[in-house]
């Protein structure tokens, strides 16, 4: 057994013989694995797993019973210990290894006279279940020690154990490097949760099989099956198809081109929520402090929550009217208008940040959370108060890896339930959400006439098709009727 197995197959052993201590059961009887394994099958414990418990009892009771055997043999004695009728019996009463973790008498009548144990010489290498080994290594090793090997392996088990190659296999390595990857280039952390997710779905889907084994085949089968059984939306669908791409190219460093046959979900039109000014008025006259402000600035700005949430001291330019979105979408930066309705209260948001910035600093914090490499390059900006969050967290937050405290701005959960309270209480209708106010904005200038392409600016749209969605949304003004411009009055 690898070393990295050793734990796991310990962990086995403990766990069987604390459970026979518990439950009064005799560890050397034969009847007490079965009831070990149904437990094992109660806390919802996988096939695999319970295998390579089955395995590790095993040589632990040939471990046991090697040296008895000897010892007798030698004596001249025919008394066996109890692990000997098990490497004894005939293939057609265990066939493989997997078989003899079944119940203490099965469907077809087979009986299960002793303890487990490994059918395998104590000479030969026992069968992985915890795969990490390549299979031409296991292999390898297989044909090298089977001449000498005093018991006779079945042609079933070198089919259980070409089986399990094919499945159970460690992908820590692969999301450390998805992480890496990500973090090169730069992407958002919900990328990485999202590539995370459906790298998962993907391990679940093909059971854990050796990532260096995947193919195309792999990718074809998962994604035909979100979208034929499990009938995810296109998105959905397409993010998955985005991560897999990610994943073959940049991780697992494989041609990901001309997939052919995989089944697509069909795409249709979406057209946004849109609040009427009334009903933007009402959910925000429903909204507690600070929430009240960042909902005028959601729709007042046509932000996004995160970009909102993300603004600090220094992007509020108060003589030119002008707030700075840095980071958003994409990693763009982008100047909209700062309402000037809006002027008033958020002077006094930032009189607030400042009373809690003094308050923080005689406590002694470490300052705020800056972007990427920025606090190692200048080391007291964190505690300058333009960079300080205009929406600051209500309390401080540890940071283990330097044993300091420090502040965050305010979550996204605690916005979007406050704004689903006041879309609730205000009784409207529609679904609408903290992204509702940014159609609204977008659907609001379209219909007093502003250009797309301003609106499309203002967004931080990166193609212009993406802003005419909200065409759908306003009734059309168009004159249909052909005419000259020498007609017009």
């Amino acid at each position: 057994i690898s070393i990295q197995h050793h734990g796991y197959y310990r962990k086995w052993l403990r766990f069987y013989l604390d459970y026979c201590h518990k439950y009064g059961f005799d560890q050397n009887e034969a009847d007490s694995f079965p009831h070990f394994e149904a437990k094992l099958k109660s806390k919802g414990q996988s096939e695999l797993l319970r295998q390579q418990a089955f395995h590790a009892i095993s040589i632990y009771n040939q471990m046991r019973s090697v040296p008895q055997n000897e010892s007798h043999n030698a004596d001249g004695n025919s008394g066996r210990s109890i692990a000997a009728p098990v490497i004894q019996q005939k293939n057609n009463q265990i066939e493989s290894l997997p078989a003899a973790t079944d119940t203490a008498t099965s469907s077809s009548g087979r009986n299960r006279s002793a303890l487990p144990v490994n059918k395998r010489s104590p000479q030969s290498n026992p069968i992985p279940l915890a795969i990490g080994e390549p299979p031409g290594d296991y292999h390898h090793a297989h044909n090298q020690q089977a001449a000498n090997s005093k018991s006779v392996v079945s042609e079933n088990e070198n089919n259980v154990a070409d089986k399990l190659l094919q499945s159970g296999a460690s992908w820590v390595d692969i999301y450390k490097q998805l992480a890496t990857a990500i973090a090169i280039r730069h992407y958002s952390p919900k990328t990485l949760q999202a590539y995370q997710s459906w790298i998962r779905k993907l391990q679940t889907f093909v059971k854990s099989k050796d990532p260096g084994l995947l193919c195309k085949e792999d990718v074809q089968e998962f994604l035909s099956f979100l979208a034929v059984e499990r009938k995810v939306s296109a998105s959905s669908q397409n993010q998955a198809f985005n991560a897999l791409l990610f994943l073959f190219s940049h991780i697992l460093e494989k041609d990901f081109k001309n997939i052919q046959g995989v089944v697509r979900a069909k795409r249709k039109p979406y057209i946004p929520v849109v609040l009427s000014r009334d009903e933007v008025y009402q959910v925000l006259a429903a909204l507690p402090h600070p929430y009240n402000l960042v909902g005028k600035l959601l729709y007042g700005c046509g932000l996004r929550l995160f970009e909102c949430l993300k603004l600090r001291v220094q992007d509020l330019n108060f003589d030119m009217a002008l707030l700075t979105v840095h980071d958003g979408k994409g990693k763009k930066d982008r100047t909209v208008p700062m309402p000037r309705v809006l002027i008033p209260d958020l002077r006094v948001q930032l009189d607030e940040v400042k009373k809690l910035h003094r308050e923080d600093l005689k406590s002694g914090y470490a300052g705020t959370f800056l972007p990427a490499s920025l606090g190692r390059k200048y080391t007291s900006a964190a505690r300058e108060l333009s960079w300080q969050w205009l929406f600051p967290a209500k309390t401080l937050t540890f940071v283990p890896d330097e044993q300091v405290y420090r502040r965050y701005h305010l979550h996204e959960r605690h916005v979007q339930k406050a704004i689903k309270r006041a879309v609730q209480q205000s009784q409207i209708t529609k679904r609408a959400t903290a992204h509702t106010m940014r159609h609204s904005f977008a659907s609001h200038l379209l219909q007093n006439n502003y250009d797309i392409r301003t609106v499309q600016e203002l967004l931080g749209h990166s193609d212009v098709r993406t802003t005419m969605i909200y065409t759908h949304t306003i009734q059309s003004t168009t004159l249909k009727q052909a005419k000259s411009p020498l007609d017009l009055p």
